[in-house]
């Protein structure tokens, strides 16, 4: 199993990135010492940055394209887009909310979900964070934070709202959500709170890019009782990855049999979830109650 404790992976850009490294190297026939003493950089390094585990500038991957003999205009500037793309993300808009997010262990999440195209998201106990409101969302984590102070708490608050975002605009990647009843049975905070949360949720069900399933508690026991989980997927050759969260740390699996593994949990449990129309059926019933 493929268990990474590392909480800050390296971006959907940089994989790429060094994927094509470690291929163009190989075309050219070179082994990694003889391209350290050509560019004059240290084979430690340059491994790390075929590997990921390090960030690159302009400036040494043109030295090492140069290496490989790699002339074409198109090819250079695709994977020099890669490394100021890879540079980019290492600024990214929270982080001047890093304090806060560091000690969540959030930040490596943040990234991935800021390059992803697709989310397939089971939760059983919650309303998905990029399906919150911001009232629930602040019930929620003065719930689950007794650690943080007020101030820490509308940190998080902002960085969850700001993050929905991504889900907008022409090109916004697919959202497939399947919720347990349980997390739309459970009151957090006023009645008042949950029932605009409800509303949001119906009027985010609507959306052509997300999709959402209600697994009733008629379901009985299922594949999704060990808990929640993301799946992420990314554009070509990036292999998908999940992310689970618990609460002392945040991890991720990237091999193909783990992906495989969640994958067909989330398939068993969207077969056995009512059917997006029904959901919001369902949702609409809900909301007349309460």
């Amino acid at each position: 199993m493929a268990w990474k404790r590392n909480p800050a992976p390296q971006s959907v850009y940089r994989r790429q990135l060094s994927s094509r490294l470690r291929e163009l190297r190989d075309l050219a026939g070179l082994t990694l010492t003889e391209v350290a003493k050509s560019v004059e950089v240290n084979q430690g390094s340059l491994s790390r940055i075929e590997t990921g585990e390090r960030g690159t500038t302009p400036v040494l991957v043109k030295a090492l394209l140069d290496a490989y003999g790699v002339t074409d205009p198109e090819t250079r500037e695709d994977i020099l887009d890669l490394v100021r793309a890879d540079q980019a993300q290492s600024k990214p808009w929270w982080r001047k909310y890093s304090a806060v997010i560091n000690t969540t262990q959030y930040g490596g999440y943040l990234a991935l979900e800021a390059s992803a195209n697709t989310f397939r998201n089971y939760e059983p106990q919650l309303v998905p964070g990029l399906l919150q409101t911001g009232d629930y969302a602040r019930e929620v984590i003065t719930a689950m934070r007794v650690d943080l102070d007020t101030q820490q708490i509308e940190a998080l608050v902002t960085v969850r709202l700001g993050r929905q975002a991504i889900l907008e605009g022409e090109g916004a990647p697919k959202l497939w959500a399947v919720i347990d009843e349980a997390a739309l049975r459970r009151i957090a905070g006023s009645p008042a709170v949950f029932k605009g949360q409800l509303e949001h949720l119906l009027t985010l069900a609507k959306r052509p890019n997300i999709t959402v399933q209600l697994l009733e508690f008629a379901a009985g026991f299922h594949p999704g009782l060990y808990g929640s989980f993301m799946l992420m997927g990314f554009p070509e050759p990036n292999p998908d990855v999940v992310w689970v969260e618990n609460l002392t740390n945040s991890v991720y699996f990237d091999s193909s049999a783990d992906v495989e593994r969640y994958t067909e949990v989330f398939d068993h449990l969207r077969a056995r979830a009512l059917g997006p129309p029904e959901t919001r059926a369902r949702l609409g019933t809900m909301i007349e109650e309460l």
